[in-house]
Parts: C-alpha cells; structure tokens; sequence
C-alpha cells in the first residue's frame, strides 16, 4: 500500500507567499489605484486674528488622456468650495495629458491658484527598473521627449487664472486677504534657483504683519525646505513622492525619492530648520506613471487643507 507524502512546508509557504503577492498586484493595479480620496487636515499657520483658508492641494496627477476617472474625480474637486489651489507639479504623464488636464481643472477656473513644475510637466515618462528606487532618487533620462510645458503654462495662467512659481515670488488676494507666495521649479532635476527668492520676495513690496507667506516645491528636497523655513514661510505644500506609492501596511513608505525622512513622505508634519518651524503638507498625489500602474497601501489622493491662526489650535 503506498503511503502518500503531504506537501513540504516550505512549498506551501512559498505558494502562500506567491499568492499573497498575486493578490497584492491584482488590488494595487485594479482597484487602490482608482480609490481616490480626499484629506483633510488642519493647520495652525496664519496671523492671529485670521480668518480660515481652505487650501486645495494637487500634486502629481500624471495625467494621459484616457484617464478618465481620474478626470471626473479632479473635477468634482470644484465641489468643496477652495479659497486657493496649490498645485505642486507632475501633471502631465504623456504627450497628450493636457487634454485630459483641461477636463480635470476646468470646474476650478476661477479659484485663485498657483503652480510649479515637476520634471513631467516638462519631459515624458520613460520606463523605468522599479528596483532602482531603491537604491537612491531616481536619474536623468539620456535623451528625454519634451512636453508642450507652454501650452500646459498657458492653460494654468491664462485660463485658470494660476500664477507660476518656478524659481519666483507672488501676491495674491485669496479670500479677502494678502497672501504671499514663494516657489521653486523642480529640485529633483536640479531646476530649483534658492539663491534668487530673497530678491523676488523683495520685489513683491512691503508686507503687513497679516501676511502670510507659503512655500510651494515640487520635490520636497531638505534644502528646499530649509530655505522656505529662513525665508519665513508659515506653511510648506510638497509632492513628488506619491507617498510612496506602494507602501508597507503599518510602516508607510518604503522610498521617497528625494532626501525627506520617509515618515515625512505624506500627510501633514512640521518642518525645523535653524530654530525656526512651520507646518509641511507633502501630497502623495492622484496618479501614476503609465509605466507603473499601482499603488498599494497608498490611496491616491488630493488634500484640503484648512488654515487657521496660530495660537487657535488644530
């Protein structure tokens, strides 16, 4: 009579853990990357005597034409009733993504805004080895395919209304009040200019002690922060990292991309530099490369982010 041999432990962890991994891709690629969803935050970083501004943060839509659920979910955005738009870059991801940028930001025209670049506003997605994120932020493609960044640019400022902050300054009235702005273009290529804000913020003339200052970046490089800190931002919006964008459950972040601290990668935090704080909200953002369609423990995401005086609480 032959005696039939049950399955080696090891083969049934192995299959286990090779259909934990088939269920992981099949949620990340199917279903979390269409879970869009909206943050809600407070901070404290406002003059005292301030009244309320619900800031609208989008980052990283990544955007190709066909994306269309992405489209109406960016547009129904409209909906909750922003003072002010902050949209800290990457958001083309193909040669036609405008299109589909134009059906997404066309309820909020209007709405007082500002932008900045990030290198796929300006260069194409390639592919890319996942794994090598790794090992550090990722590098410069060779021969990048360029992007209409000026018909992008002209879209935002001329039609929305947004004013650009790559490397300047601007003032804005945003809900019955003055608003300072600072800005740089994408530090991650290297297209961030620290040394010329002091003099664009110069320029934008004298200030009362009821005007707030924000810093916007794409990539939330350290040096970029510390800047905004010295300069006297009073908040921080970043993007760039999609929050990691496929992430452990119960750690968070596994890259960056950049030289933030992973637990910094999303959400709200407070960035310390030279003895000085302020509030930093890094967006893990909307969307995705077309090359990499997945996001796991990392639900895309857009943030409403409601500004208070300091001294009131959160």
């Amino acid at each position: 009579m032959t005696r039939r041999g049950s399955a080696h432990p090891a083969l049934i962890a192995l299959g286990a853990v090779g259909a934990a991994g088939a269920a992981a891709a099949v949620w990340g690629v199917g279903v979390e990357r269409y879970l869009f969803a909206v943050r809600e935050v407070t901070a404290a970083a406002l003059p005292p005597g301030s009244a309320p501004i619900r800031v609208l943060h989008l980052s990283d839509a990544h955007m190709a034409p066909w994306q269309t659920r992405k489209q109406n979910w960016l547009a129904s955005l409209a909906e909750l009733e922003p003072d002010l738009v902050i949209n800290t870059g990457d958001n083309l991801g193909h040669p036609d993504g405008l299109s589909g940028i134009r059906r997404a930001f066309a309820p909020l025209t209007g709405i007082p805004g500002v932008f900045v670049h990030g290198s796929n506003d300006v260069q194409a997605p390639s592919p890319r080895n996942p794994l090598k994120y790794f090992t550090g932020p990722s590098k410069r493609v060779a021969a990048p395919r360029l992007l209409d960044t000026d018909a992008m640019d002209a879209y935002f400022a001329d039609e929305l209304g947004w004013k650009p902050l790559n490397n300047a300054a601007a003032r804005l009235d945003v809900a019955d009040r003055t608003i300072d702005f600072v800005g740089v273009d994408d530090a991650h290529r290297d297209w961030d200019r620290l040394d010329v804000l002091p003099s664009a913020l110069d320029g934008l003339g004298d200030k009362d002690a009821r005007t707030a200052l924000i810093g916007v970046t794409h990539a939330p490089y350290q040096r970029v922060l510390n800047e905004f800190v010295d300069l006297g931002a009073d908040v921080v919006f970043g993007g760039h990292t999609h929050g990691g964008q496929v992430c452990l459950p119960g750690y968070g972040a596994l890259v960056a991309n950049c030289d933030i601290p992973l637990k910094q990668a999303k959400g709200l935090s407070t960035w310390t530099h030279g003895g000085r704080s302020a509030p930093l909200n890094v967006s893990a953002g909307c969307g995705h490369s077309i090359y990499a369609p997945v996001r796991f423990a990392c639900r895309p995401e857009a943030t409403l982010l409601t500004l208070i005086p300091r001294g009131s609480g959160t």
